[in-house]
């Protein structure tokens, strides 16, 4: 009796859990056409601060808080520390993510500063391996246009880029080299380096 009542439960609730596999949610791949318009609305976002005429500070905080919400910032700074990530602590990794972001966001917000009076525009996107890279232009006043190469996953459960390529410099590699060095400059203490973000890019 108590089997049968058992199997008549375990039927009941077939449906219902197959309904359940069914649902989209966070287990859905990202495709290319979620990284394009995931692209498109980050281009919009800095294409708006780059014709907004607001300040240089201003411009960077705008730039800072676009970072935050289209990029993998933790992705990206651990990739800059390279192997000697490993050896921080959880506090000082936080405290580096933080630094390291406000220290990006003034870096590229400069090169960015130098599209005034110019736009981005999205020109096709592609699966790469793990990722998807979406290619877009850079119109320029007085310049010839070049390529911004965004790359694009959902890792941490959203879809954020995790490296742009301007002209043909990769971001991931070349800030990879730049704090290892600054990492070598300061022996090795990432704290010191952590503080001295603060004030740079």
């Amino acid at each position: 009796m108590a089997s049968n009542r058992t199997r008549r439960t375990f039927i009941t609730a077939l449906p219902a859990a197959a309904s359940l596999l069914m649902l989209p949610g966070p287990v859905m791949a990202l495709n290319v056409d979620e990284a394009r318009r995931m692209v498109d609305k980050l281009v919009a976002a800095v294409n708006a601060v780059i014709s907004s005429g607001q300040s240089e500070a201003s411009m960077f905080k705008s730039f800072e808080a676009i970072f935050v919400r289209f990029a993998d910032v933790r992705y990206i700074a651990q990739s800059s520390l390279g192997p000697a990530g490993r050896r921080a602590t959880s506090a000082q990794m936080s405290a580096y993510v933080k630094a390291f972001q406000g220290y990006i966001s003034r870096k590229y917000g400069r090169r960015f500063r130098e599209f005034i009076g110019g736009r981005i525009e999205v020109t096709g996107a592609r699966p790469l391996k793990s990722f998807y890279e979406v290619t877009s232009i850079a119109v320029l006043k007085g310049q010839s246009p070049f390529e911004v190469r965004w790359h694009v996953f959902d890792k941490s459960g959203k879809d954020l880029f995790f490296n742009i390529i301007i002209e043909g410099v990769n971001m991931l590699a070349a800030e990879r080299t730049e704090i290892g060095a600054m990492l070598d400059q300061r022996r090795g203490d990432i704290s010191r380096l952590t503080n001295d973000l603060k004030t740079m890019g």
